[in-house]
């Protein structure tokens, strides 16, 4: 039973993450800028996180000055994570941003192979191959539309995946034993100094934005930066990590699909090839740690 909670916590808090593009999206066709965007979703976010942690008496036990530096380094990879992805957005169909945003998948073991020395196994060189030759086909580089694409919001991508695979990687190291609404509460925090530093000169524009813009700032804040985060503490620990990982890729195909009946963006049959190649080669290398774990125990 609790595996089963478990699993419907990571799917929804996946899925969550995979509606941010429609929000990004409106608010940029609003006319609002990426610096007013980003701040006004930390704020909602620090200020909802925040709320609830002091309203249930979260407790502080095991927070020392190191850990709580150590969650504020690890919020502000949330922070760069935005800053970044929604940066493609603003440049690339949403599509295509969270193609090269899971791109995380390869660069995290990269991460453990560098920090951890975890050499990555044939099985995973080969789950990098099939991701690389979908991420190939569903850029619908053949099509010839990419040549079109800003190649800027192509290195905003990239480096999108960077960041999140460092929140990923740390976030698993940094103050574990501590409530995870305060954990959630300080990472936020770190985010939003972050946002802050980086858009100074837009803070003055944000109270100005109206309605308008807090509205969206909920609808981004919410399925980006609370309920991912919030489920994933919730239900992470109660189903083994290579499941998790595999529930997460749940991600990439919301995103996808939501940006073509949400947003119509065209989507062609190559590249829901190159998309379904992505997360075959997620489960594939998934299920065979598991199993290589399994039979080292």
């Amino acid at each position: 039973m609790h595996k089963n909670k478990g699993i419907l916590f990571v799917l929804i808090g996946a899925a969550s993450f995979g509606f941010t593009p429609i929000f990004v999206k409106t608010a940029f066709a609003s006319g609002y800028s990426l610096g007013q965007l980003n701040i006004a979703q930390m704020a909602v976010a620090f200020s909802f996180l925040w709320i609830i942690a002091v309203a249930r008496r979260s407790s502080f036990k095991g927070l020392s000055r190191t850990n709580t530096i150590r969650l504020l380094i690890t919020g502000a990879f949330v922070g760069l994570t935005s800053v970044f992805y929604y940066g493609s957005i603003q440049y690339l169909p949403a599509s295509l941003a969270i193609i090269l945003l899971f791109q995380f998948v390869w660069i995290g073991i990269i991460f453990e192979w560098v920090f951890s020395k975890i050499r990555p196994t044939i099985l995973t060189l080969g789950a990098i191959s099939l991701i690389l030759t979908g991420v190939f086909l569903a850029s619908d580089v053949i099509g010839g539309t990419i040549q079109d694409v800003p190649i800027i919001g192509v290195v905003l991508g990239l480096l999108s995946a960077f960041s999140y695979a460092g929140f990923i990687f740390f976030s698993g190291k940094a103050a574990t034993t501590v409530d995870p609404w305060i954990r959630s509460a300080i990472m936020v925090t770190g985010s939003l100094v972050l946002v802050l530093v980086l858009f100074h000169g837009d803070l003055a524009s944000v109270p100005s934005g109206g309605a308008g813009l807090w509205l969206l700032a909920c609808g981004v804040g919410l399925f980006g930066a609370v309920l991912p985060p919030l489920f994933f503490a919730l239900g992470a620990h109660q189903v083994p990590d290579g499941l998790a990982n595999i529930l997460s890729s749940v991600e990439l195909p919301v995103a996808i699909i939501s940006a073509s009946l949400i947003l119509s963006e065209e989507v062609t049959v190559l590249q829901w090839g190159g998309i379904l190649l992505i997360l075959g080669a997620i489960v594939l290398n998934e299920l065979g740690s598991m199993r290589l774990r399994y039979r080292m125990k």
